[in-house]
């Protein structure tokens, strides 16, 4: 992430003007996180929490106050500033947390505006924080500016009563394989998308197997009869 312009602490990797806050989002118990299951690794005595870093304070530091400059403009000039939850810095890399029904917009803006031009989405990542109530969980959208040579994270969170975020499909279509593997392993609904199906388990699968209350074991598993159906006859993603 950081470049000669991006003052880094060589000790730690991170930059200096990230804050020392901390979020404790829960409590991580074992290997894997589980509870009334078969953790057989060994280590279900073990105890951690599960910790967020805090929100970063300016200056952030070489290009990172650049792009977030570029972005707060373009929001005040809408009227859409509330979009921006935060920046958090962590490791020397630049996450901006936004309010998820302004995610398609605020996508739209970092890929188009000339300051910022982050044309690719390299990916999208699925989390799943049981113990962060009305934020379980959370999509992050990894973002790539061929331009100016740098990567920032987009992120936003959703209740489990309400798993829904847009789509960012239409604004980048790398992101149509990586939200459906996100809503098959997570659950995590993307309006707007043009084929939202599973892609990794099959149609008819129970549960999405990477939510932390999703059983690490005991799931019959079976398949019977299972064909490949001629090619005119396979679902259409069109």
């Amino acid at each position: 992430m950081s470049d000669e312009n991006t003052p880094v602490d060589e000790a730690t990797g991170n930059l200096p003007a990230q804050s020392d806050e901390i979020r404790v989002v829960g409590e991580r118990r074992g290997m894997f996180g589980v509870r009334g299951t078969g953790d057989t690794s060994g280590y279900g005595g073990l105890v951690k929490p599960t910790i967020l870093p805090g929100l970063a304070q300016r200056p952030y530091g070489g290009w990172f106050d650049e792009v977030v400059d570029a972005l707060e403009e373009r929001l005040r000039s809408t009227d859409l500033e509330p979009a921006l939850e935060g920046v958090v810095i962590h490791r020397g890399e630049l996450t901006l947390h936004v309010r998820r029904e302004d995610l398609a917009f605020v996508a739209q803006m970092l890929r188009d505006d000339e300051k910022l031009r982050f044309e690719f989405c390299s990916g999208v990542s699925g989390v799943h924080y049981p113990e962060d109530t009305g934020r379980e969980l959370h999509a992050v959208y990894h973002l790539l500016s061929m331009t100016h040579n740098r990567r920032v994270r987009l992120e936003v969170t959703a209740p489990d009563s309400d798993p829904h975020v847009p789509s960012v499909v239409s604004i980048y279509p790398t992101a149509d394989w990586h939200e459906r593997e996100t809503w098959d392993m997570f659950g995590i609904v993307f309006d707007g998308h043009p084929a939202l199906t599973r892609i990794l388990m099959p149609d008819d699968w129970p549960g999405h197997p990477q939510r932390k209350d999703y059983p690490l074991g005991g799931i019959p598993v079976e398949y019977k009869g299972g064909q490949v159906p001629p090619p005119d006859q396979r679902r259409s993603y069109n």
